[in-house]
């Protein structure tokens, strides 16, 4: 029993005791951050407690230096030097290791677009739209030309001029700009879709597109109807891509 006098025995039984309780006691958990605040302060007691006289103090630190300083516990000394450094790296380990995490919610690469959006004050229906350019057969060539002069104008520097992703500053984005040559991107699309991507944006997006946000800006600020229905039509043109048609999603 008079182990159990030692007041360093004592203060560490306290903190144990405190321990267990904070984090085993209480229903529901206390978060950590809770748990650290109420930890500091029974700490804080303790310290006090053992330091309220001299002679407290003194029995509170005498196994401390006896561990660091009699011949006798130079085993208990080497364990402690192999141990501490072990305990100190895999807490860092545990708090810098990449752990697994379910998604907040779901997510989507091509979220479904909306049914309608606003553009420049006008209302336009997305759901089953098509490319009105494309009703006037004779003016396809003309369409395309100039949906190639936007575009070298405005997105061939994330782009590219190969329609591949690869313009001057895709390297700077993650991720990185449409691979229009890619069969996955347009081809899978209709292209009302490719409307609202173009005139919205990146800040267009749904949160269920996010992690995969996009950087493209919003360019209805930028560009008439006309002009994005014209670029839509030369990247399928030039890509030799076909649009999906409304009645091949169902």
């Amino acid at each position: 029993m008079s182990f159990l006098r030692s007041r360093f025995v004592q203060a560490v039984l306290v903190l144990v005791i405190a321990f267990v309780v904070l984090r085993f006691g209480i229903r529901p958990p206390a978060p950590w951050s809770v748990l650290t605040l109420y930890m500091s302060i029974v700490l804080l007691a303790v310290l006090v407690f053992v330091s309220s006289d001299s002679d407290s103090w003194r029995d509170f630190v005498r196994p401390i230096r006896e561990t660091l300083v009699n011949p006798d516990r130079r085993h208990m000394r080497l364990g402690l030097l192999i141990a501490l450094p072990l305990l100190l790296g895999y807490y860092a380990y545990t708090q810098a290791a990449a752990k697994p995490q379910a998604p907040p919610e779901l997510r989507a690469v091509h979220p479904a677009p909306p049914a309608s959006i606003q553009f420049r004050g006008k209302e336009i229906q997305i759901t089953g739209l098509d490319n009105p350019l494309r009703k006037d057969q004779a003016s396809f060539k003309k369409h395309v030309a100039a949906g190639a002069e936007t575009y070298i104008r405005n997105c061939v520097y994330c782009h590219g001029d190969n329609l591949d992703g690869k313009g001057h500053f895709a390297p700077g984005f993650n991720p990185p700009p449409a691979n229009f040559q890619d069969p996955g991107t347009i081809a899978m699309l209709q292209e009302a879709y490719l409307f609202w991507r173009v005139a919205k944006g990146g800040p267009g997006l749904p949160k269920e597109s996010t992690p995969w946000n996009s950087v493209m800006p919003a360019w209805e600020d930028r560009l008439t109807e006309e002009q994005i229905w014209q670029v839509i039509m030369y990247l399928y043109d030039a890509t030799g891509q076909h649009p999906r048609r409304w009645e091949e999603s169902h």
